[in-house]
């Protein structure tokens, strides 16, 4: 039977600082909470705002995949391992962190408030090469249906049993979303508009975690509606 974890926008945590407006779906930095320390192998979903030429200065990582999907503006990344890149709305952007590296994440922009969901899934192997590169984040794909944009079988890879979809749907639109692999669960988290999923309402920027389920069935309850899910493990080593 179908098990389900519903996380409203306003049961988030929320961190503000002159810099980051933050909303925090799960445990991280200052705010925790011990029934929210992630989704199987999901273990952060911020919601983060940044004034403009803000950021986070030169910090350490290791052992996570880390993915940034700029939803206003544009994010500067520097890193140790000498990647330097801007990654703007339609772009996604994918740090493997591996052995351990430092980086900075900035607003591209003096003037402009920058948007972006920071995303952390544990990785399937420790102490490994760091990477990074950028991918697309299908927003001019073709509407009311889910479209895989990170998995093995997209050419941006954060594991080999995890995917992340994106969709935009008309009001009224529906579809069938099977979960990719066997024993993964899917966080659905609400980007834009409202959804029902499984029957469940959800409104922007809530969450709703589905596991022991084979699929769920999505039906867009306003126009031009975004939802991402994120098809992961919930048995995992880390």
């Amino acid at each position: 039977m179908s098990q389900y974890i519903h996380h409203k926008a306003d049961t988030r945590g929320h961190d503000r600082h002159d810099w980051l407006d933050s909303q925090k779906t799960f445990s991280f930095g200052s705010y925790y909470n011990p029934k929210r320390m992630g989704f199987g192998a999901l273990r952060v979903l911020n919601d983060d705002v940044l004034p403009g030429g803000k950021g986070f200065g030169s910090h350490p990582h290791d052992n996570m995949e880390i993915i940034s999907i700029p939803l206003k503006g544009s994010l500067k990344h520097d890193d140790s391992a000498g990647n330097s890149a801007v990654a703007g709305v339609g772009d996604i952007q994918l740090m493997h962190a591996g052995s351990g590296l430092f980086h900075s994440e900035y607003n591209n922009s003096a003037e402009e408030t920058a948007e972006f969901l920071q995303i952390w899934v544990y990785p399937e192997d420790l102490n490994t090469p760091p990477r990074y590169a950028l991918g697309t984040l299908p927003l001019a794909a073709e509407k009311n249906r889910m479209h895989a944009f990170i998995g093995p079988d997209t050419g941006a890879t954060v594991r080999s049993d995890t995917w992340f979809s994106f969709g935009t749907f008309r009001n009224g639109a529906s579809q069938r979303y099977d979960v990719r692999k066997p024993g993964n669960g899917m966080y659905a988290f609400v980007v834009k508009g409202r959804f029902s999923i499984d029957g469940k309402e959800l409104a922007a920027r809530d969450g709703l975690g589905i596991w022991e389920t084979a699929g769920i069935d999505v039906r867009a309850l306003s126009p031009d509606a975004q939802l991402l899910i994120m098809d992961v493990p919930m048995d995992f080593q880390h």
